[in-house]
């Protein structure tokens, strides 16, 4: 047997692909417009149940071009062989460009003397089908009809059988990797195949594993770029609520310190109230003597007693003017109240002092209710003051 590789002399000007012949070829407009594809119509071409029975009725049946190959192939050499594509040629191409994979085209020259053996012996050899099927897109037309005559006139075969490996690229051209002329066993073909596959097709990025891998590249890209922003849009989503928890609990922790200083506020208010209406004497003399059950002293015994009361640790003198003009001085803490200052003057029981309220002179500033519980220092009377005794 002899093999012809084209690609020696005939491609020397053509380019080149890893030592592989390879070229470059533009399709014929009649191929390149031609887009109508035959799909399910071969079995309108299958004998009738009638015609079965009455085999003088059956009558060959006009056969659609696109059938033509196979209807030949098949009637010849059985129905073992690769799966061609009933269809055009531009079809073929564009599935194979769909699936990514390159196209396999056989030219059937049904009268040429080494068709037989090849159709016999290699493409109907369970090896070349389940390579081809795996790994290509075949399809097949004959040399000297329709469609496979014009491939004959556009690629220009030396010898038959004629086989071409094929690469889809765009516009109205095609690359064609791999052609072999003449009688090839089973082994071989699979063989050139294989390395076309492998050293060709890697070069036009349409073999099987580069389109799948670029694809499965382009997949796991775009499911880590899902992944990534559902990944963000669940840490924005955290942090929102987390801001949100922060923020509830800060405004209830607020509102129960809020309730919390109401509540001493409260307290303290009621502590002053209870406060002042125990310790603060009404300046009416007489009517808080009455209220308390208390016996009515001398102004001599109540000073005395205060006096003794309250003479250690005393840094703070105050001079009490009255109305009549009668002054008394007294020296305070610092740290006693405004409360201490009318105190004494009740422990004094002047007449006609009775309801009165406290005034200094310069600057003019009252010392009444609202006062009592502040301090001699913070009231400004530290370490010496004169407070004038304002009837009311």
């Amino acid at each position: 047997m002899s093999l012809t590789i084209r690609g020696s002399a005939k491609a020397r000007d053509q380019p080149s692909c890893n030592g592989f012949f390879c070229r470059m070829v533009c399709l014929p407009k009649c191929i390149f417009g031609g887009f109508s594809r035959v799909t399910g119509r071969r079995n309108q071409y299958q004998p009738s149940e009638l015609q079965l029975q009455h085999p003088q009725l059956l009558q060959p049946p006009a056969v659609p071009e696109d059938w033509a190959f196979l209807v030949s192939f098949e009637q010849q050499y059985g129905t073992t062989h690769p799966f061609f594509y009933a269809c055009s040629f531009m079809q073929a191409l564009k599935i194979a460009e769909d699936e990514h994979k390159l196209m396999f085209m056989y030219l059937h020259s049904p009268e040429h003397p080494f068709t037989p053996s090849f159709c016999s012996r290699t493409l109907s050899s369970e090896l070349v089908v389940q390579f081809l099927d795996a790994n290509f897109v075949c399809w097949g037309a004959i040399a000297d009809r329709g469609e496979g005559l014009q491939m004959a006139a556009t690629l220009q075969p030396a010898s038959f059988p004629f086989c071409a490996v094929i690469a889809p690229v765009a516009g109205n051209n095609m690359a064609v990797l791999q052609q072999m002329e003449g009688p090839i066993d089973p082994a071989e073909l699979v063989e050139i195949l294989q390395r076309t596959m492998e050293e060709q097709g890697s070069a036009f990025g349409t073999t099987v594993r580069g389109r799948e891998e670029e694809h499965m590249r382009a997949r796991i890209k775009e499911e880590e770029r899902i992944k990534a922003r559902a990944k963000e849009q669940e840490k924005l989503r955290a942090d929102r609520q987390l801001r949100e928890e922060q923020d509830a609990a800060y405004f209830v922790a607020l509102q129960r310190d809020q309730e919390k200083e109401n509540l001493r506020n409260a307290r303290a208010q009621k502590s002053i109230e209870a406060s002042n209406q125990t310790n603060y004497q009404n300046p009416g003399q007489m009517h808080r003597e009455k209220q308390l059950g208390k016996p009515r002293q001398s102004s001599s015994v109540g000073e005395a007693q205060y006096k003794e009361t309250t003479t250690h640790g005393k840094d703070t003198q105050i001079l009490i003017r009255f109305p009549g003009g009668e002054r008394r001085e007294h020296n305070f803490s610092c740290i006693d109240k405004i409360l201490s200052i009318y105190r004494y003057i009740d422990s004094l029981g002047l007449p006609g002092i009775a309801n009165y309220r406290l005034i200094s002179s310069f600057p003019r500033r009252l010392y009444s209710f609202d006062q009592m519980g502040m301090t001699l220092k913070d009231a400004g009377l530290h370490p010496r003051a004169s407070l004038f005794v304002e009837l009311l």
